[in-house]
């Protein structure tokens, strides 16, 4: 069975991951700002880091509820900066709380947040030519557009990079292969 070329074989989480996950379209709102808070705290790291993580981060971070999240303060803050589940980095544990402000005020002003994100590719899945690993983008005029309003709204670790590898994972991009066994599933919905 072929897959993505990044696909490491002998770790079966990650192939786990890419097999049911990634690229899959999400459009519900909260679980697209999980993934988006989840590609932030990669910045720097590997995504098998953060996906080795992934059950404490939901846990620590109240299964990422914004309106939870945007009540923290500096106690929750130290128990999270405290908490050996998730990477403890003060940045990028505030990037959560600051990312959930941008949230509740997109959801005010746009009605819908997985909308507005998927308002970046005209509401469908963008197609590209992968055969290689060569051939995998990094970043894209529509990750670069999400990226600087994201911004706007006060998010944080969104820079057009970390916001492509987004774009990717909850599939408003299909990066998968041309002989990615699910490249094509992916296509049918």
């Amino acid at each position: 069975m072929n897959r993505c070329p990044w696909v490491p074989p002998h770790l079966p989480l990650y192939v786990q991951y890419h097999d049911e996950e990634w690229g899959v379209p999400v459009h519900d709102s909260q679980a697209l700002f999980a993934k988006l808070c989840l590609d932030g705290a990669q910045a720097g790291l590997t995504w098998w880091t953060i996906l080795q993580r992934r059950e404490h981060y939901y846990a620590a971070f109240d299964g990422f509820a914004p309106h939870k999240i945007v009540h923290y303060d500096e106690t929750k803050v130290a128990e999270l900066l405290g908490n050996a589940g998730i990477i403890r980095n003060r940045l990028k544990v505030q990037s959560v709380i600051k990312n959930a402000r941008g949230y509740l005020q997109i959801e005010g002003e746009k009605g819908s947040f997985g909308e507005f994100l998927w308002s970046f590719v005209g509401g469908q899945t963008l197609v590209h030519e992968i055969h290689t690993l060569k051939d995998y983008p990094t970043t894209s005029p529509e990750s670069e557009a999400m990226s600087k309003a994201l911004k706007k709204y006060g998010f944080t670790f969104v820079g057009p990079t970390i916001v492509y590898a987004f774009m990717q994972a909850v599939g408003m991009i299909n990066d998968h292969a041309e002989d990615c066994f699910r490249r094509e599933e992916v296509m049918k919905g």
